[in-house]
């Protein structure tokens, strides 16, 4: 009985590092921050032509970081506003295509340069819904 509770104590941080580094809700969990959407312009030959609504976490090292994080929600938030209209989302050989990598590449980047690297682990892109611009009416 005692080796099988011995077992289970040794096991246990082992599984929680398992966890956390699949990035799961569980392992997450205090140290994750939810962002508002994201508007992101979707433009091919220089015509906008949709819009790409992004949802992302930002996943700080600890509690107190998420805490840090969420106190600069807003300067984060700009910095991802301005990244997305300065520069396209699309895949270089598919404009019409979000590069995921590439979006979440550049919005981890910007966080980091806002929190500094030793508080972000990671950026996590929930979700990316596009919705294409309705053409004009004829006449």
């Amino acid at each position: 009985m005692r080796a099988a509770l011995a077992l289970c104590l040794l096991l246990a941080p082992a599984a929680a590092m398992a966890a956390d580094q699949d990035g799961s809700d569980a392992a997450t969990a205090g140290r994750s921050v939810e962002m508002p959407y994201l508007i992101a312009p979707v433009i091919v030959d220089d015509k906008l032509i949709a819009y790409a609504y992004v949802s992302s976490r930002i996943v700080a090292v600890s509690g107190s970081a998420a805490i840090d994080v969420r106190d600069k929600l807003a300067f984060i938030q700009d910095a991802y506003v301005r990244d997305v209209n300065a520069k396209p989302i699309g895949k270089p050989d598919d404009p019409a295509t979000v590069d995921e990598a590439g979006l979440k590449a550049r919005l981890l980047a910007d966080t980091r340069r806002i929190m500094g690297a030793q508080k972000v682990q990671d950026l996590q892109i929930l979700q990316i819904q596009v919705t294409q611009l309705r053409p004009p009416p004829n006449g």
